[in-house]
């Protein structure tokens, strides 16, 4: 698994494995279309919302939180989430989110941070404007 996918999972919870549909529930149904339409029997598929994820709320109710600067560390959120936080994962995280000259930079590292709240934003967690600039 990704470094990403398991910061992800971390915050984000796991996803349930998906359970079998009974024999007797329908997984699809007709869409009522109007007539002449080349689409009218073809079948729409259901999909549930997306709950969006509290971000900061799931950091702040972590253990440890309190001792931890995930706010603004890279080191300190990895650590509060249980991910190995050395160089060699901060690089291959940065690698992964698409920069190949990390150096370990207190800059790099603050990109990096930036780097991982805009993409929990893009998988639909909701991260305070403060920590995407």
């Amino acid at each position: 698994m990704s470094i990403f996918g398991k910061i992800k999972d971390s915050i984000f919870g796991k996803k349930p494995k998906p359970q079998e549909t009974p024999a007797t529930a329908p997984a699809t149904k007709a869409a009522p279309q109007p007539a002449g339409n080349a689409w009218a029997d073809a079948p729409v598929v259901e999909q549930q919302a997306r709950p969006v994820i509290d971000i900061e709320n799931n950091l702040d109710n972590m253990p440890g939180a309190d001792r931890l600067n995930w706010r603004t560390s890279i080191i300190d959120l990895m650590k509060l989430i249980g991910v190995d936080s050395d160089y060699d994962s901060r690089k291959a995280l940065a690698v992964e989110l698409g920069r190949e000259d990390y150096s370990g930079s207190a800059e790099d590292n603050m990109w990096l941070h930036r780097r991982v709240m805009k993409e929990l934003a893009a998988s639909g967690g909701r991260v305070p404007a403060e920590f995407l600039d």
